[in-house]
């Protein structure tokens, strides 16, 4: 196991800057994930850890050792990929057992090392097997075991689960975090997907346009979103938002609605405010804080145990999440309030969040 820190990490394409000064500590034994949309940057930042970009400026040291001339295969990592990249012509166990083949390890050693790892992965009955006889699941096992065998000080998955159905993801995220239980070997994990950041890390960094937007545990991120674009990315359904202006002690988002707002974040807002809401912390009726809004439904999905409304405001379509199957129908009127402490507040010009 090791830790990784990126310290000043810049990466350019001639003269844009796709990676913009980063700072990034990575502790020994953490599940680290990088989340952000495509073409953030995230599976660069990858890659350059990985040694398979360069750096433009910086450094970045594995274990104490600074590795940014080290080969990628001196470096003591193993990297998991999107597509499987398994040798068809070899049996599970001799794609298991390749990388320590051409090492030169003894073959007891392989024996021993590739067992383990069958046996964490439950890929036992399959050693034998062809990869095309395999499901898409078994063959993401395969691609892990592989880099398990490696014993590595790093792993680094780049959005391993992104070609499986949406129940077998569910299952290998599972199966992902009982590895890193049991292994406790430092991990860095690219994706888009939120709700695979929210379910694996330890840490997220939230990545966009090659800026680091934030760096914190995932129910920290998500309560405590630092700017515009965080609050959007990280969670489902999206955060509402309704732009503002300030008036007296609040926001007026129009419709003579004005939000209360603390006077902490008061005294360094400007004249044009963002209200983020999430929509899980909207209740129908008056039994929030702060003003009643009459909402318009437009459309409704029911999910089962919840439903979604989607209604508009003053032009803005808001997202309400309505628990049980006792809903509004489409095409009608309702009231909700905002839950106590739950409207978050942002400099529209800058992205921040003010704090109260």
């Amino acid at each position: 196991m090791a830790e990784i820190i990126l310290q000043g990490v810049t990466k350019s394409f001639g003269k844009t800057e796709v990676i913009h000064p980063t700072d990034i500590t990575i502790n020994d034994g953490e599940f680290v994930v990088m989340v952000g949309p495509s073409g953030c940057g995230k599976s660069t930042l990858l890659r350059m850890i990985a040694g398979l970009e360069t750096t433009t400026q910086g450094e970045i040291r594995i274990a104490g050792k600074r590795v940014n001339e080290v080969e990628p295969k001196d470096r003591n990592i193993a990297m998991v990929f999107q597509n499987y990249a398994l040798y068809p012509h070899m049996s599970v166990y001799d794609n298991m057992a390749y990388g320590l083949k051409i090492r030169k390890f003894p073959k007891d050693d392989i024996e021993k090392r590739v067992q383990r790892a069958a046996g964490i992965l439950e890929l036992g009955p399959y050693l034998q097997r062809r990869p095309r006889e395999l499901s898409g699941g078994q063959r993401q096992r395969v691609a892990m075991g592989r880099a398990i065998v490696r014993e590595p000080a790093a792993f680094l998955f780049d959005e391993p689960l992104s070609n499986l159905d949406a129940k077998l993801r569910v299952q290998m995220r599972l199966e992902i975090q009982k590895l890193h239980r049991e292994l406790r070997t430092t991990s860095v994990y690219v994706t888009h997907d939120q709700v695979e950041a929210m379910t694996l890390a330890n840490r997220m960094i939230v990545i966009n346009a090659g800026v680091v937007e934030q760096i914190g545990a995932p129910l920290e991120v998500y309560d405590e979103p630092a700017s515009l674009f965080v609050a959007g990315f990280i969670g489902s359904p999206s955060m509402n938002f309704m732009p503002g202006r300030r008036s007296g002690d609040g926001v007026d988002v129009g419709g003579g609605i004005v939000i209360p707002m603390p006077a902490e974040a008061r005294a360094k807002a400007g004249e044009q405010v963002t209200v983020g809401v999430r929509p899980e912390h909207f209740v129908t009726g008056s039994g929030g804080e702060g003003p009643t809004f009459k909402l318009h439904v437009d459309t409704v999905e029911s999910l089962g145990a919840d439903s979604l409304l989607h209604a508009g405001f003053n032009g803005t379509l808001l997202v309400v999440r309505i628990e049980g199957h006792s809903t509004p129908k489409a095409d009608s009127a309702i009231e909700v309030s905002i839950l106590p402490g739950k409207a978050y507040f942002f400099d529209t010009a800058t992205g921040k969040r003010l704090k109260a």
